[in-house]
């Protein structure tokens, strides 16, 4: 039996209330129904109910499952952008969506800041040719956030026709996003929301969705099965496309309950304080110590750290006591460290995991 606890950035430690529901879902059979029938679309009300509720989503807004978050970067590009997009890019995630719209033989512009770093926002300018703007909240690789006070100043630099995307697909549902100054926000259910990977969940507004039909009126190739409007003609049927992740839709329904169950205000409130003890641990470290110099742009959900021992090393004396975190991301795979900090992880799990690094470590 593995009894190891993950602190990777994703996949990652499942919630705790996964098992049973994965075993009501065995018992209930429910890897095996039609994602025609009535039984799925009850599962796809709910766990859009769910969320809307969790993230206090506006009624302009419409949630998409796909296929991941990678996924989304594609159809994002392909349904609401002609000719030209701009992207900020700190990590190697940011980067990947910026290389994406090159790929699909449209204009890409990007701001770029060191890995690691976060955005100078008010010297930011965004190009008034700028049909779709890229932002990161969370750069899963570098561990550097953009705190939403910053995301809301974009609404105004950009033209009013310019569509606001947030990458935040390992930190919702802590960032409280103000809706009504972005267009879209994506994520994975691998990372905070504590489930197996297969499924990535598209939120998009209105202006989204005009987009996506005023290109396809135009001739404009949006894409085939997953373009905007084929994905929605059946989200209002409580219905995908294809056939779906049928048991991550459930666990994620499931999931979601026990969340707001809590409370989200609770959930954010525990996050931070938990990103707090790691913090405060890696200042006083002489092993290590955080990545994210400015303290405002330190993610609290994907903590990452210079390591003077190798990030092998490290989980090979971790191994011995249960425990897991992330290597670095490509070139920094053994000079960092990431430990995920997600809503799975309890408190107490997460003060065992500071002990034992301060007693394997100096």
């Amino acid at each position: 039996m593995n009894n190891k606890v993950y602190f990777t950035p994703g996949p990652s430690e499942l919630y705790p209330t996964v098992p049973q529901h994965m075993n009501t879902a065995l018992q209930e059979k429910i890897g095996s129904i039609s994602h025609r029938s009535k039984q799925f679309q009850e599962i796809f009300a709910h766990a859009v109910a769910g969320l809307r509720q969790l993230l206090q989503l506006p009624e302009n807004y419409e949630v998409l499952f796909l296929a991941s978050a990678t996924e989304i970067w594609e159809r994002a590009i392909q349904n609401t952008v002609q000719q030209e997009s701009f992207h900020l890019v700190n990590g190697s995630f940011s980067a990947r969506f910026f290389e994406t719209t090159q790929e699909l033989g449209l204009k890409a512009q990007k701001h770029e800041v060191p890995f690691s770093e976060g955005f100078d926002v008010p010297g930011i300018t965004v190009p008034a040719s700028a049909e779709l703007v890229a932002l990161i909240q969370n750069e899963t690789s570098s561990g550097a956030a953009m705190p939403v006070a910053e995301i809301n100043l974009f609404r105004e630099k950009a033209s009013s026709d310019a569509l606001i995307y947030v990458d935040a697909v390992s930190s919702l549902p802590n960032p409280a996003f103000d809706f009504s100054k972005v267009d879209a926000v994506y994520f994975s259910v691998q990372k905070c929301f504590g489930l197996p990977a297969g499924l990535g969940v598209w939120l998009l507004n209105d202006r989204c969705i005009a987009k996506a039909e005023a290109l396809a009126a135009q001739g404009q190739t949006i894409g085939s099965y997953h373009s905007i409007p084929a994905m929605l003609s059946k989200a209002k049927a409580n219905q995908t496309v294809e056939t779906p992740n049928v048991l991550d839709i459930y666990l994620l329904g499931k999931v979601v309950e026990d969340m707001n169950s809590k409370g989200v205000e609770a959930i954010r409130e525990e996050t931070e304080a938990k990103a707090s003890l790691i913090y405060e641990y890696l200042e006083q470290s002489k092993t290590f110590t955080p990545a994210v110099e400015n303290p405002q742009h330190r993610s609290p959900t994907t903590i990452v750290a210079n390591t003077l021992v190798p990030a092998s090393e490290v989980n090979k004396r971790l191994a011995e006591f249960d425990m897991a975190v992330g290597s670095g991301y490509g070139k920094y795979k053994e000079t960092q460290i990431r430990i995920a900090n997600f809503p799975a992880h309890s408190p107490e799990q997460v003060k065992a995991l500071v002990e034992k690094l301060k007693e394997l470590f100096e």
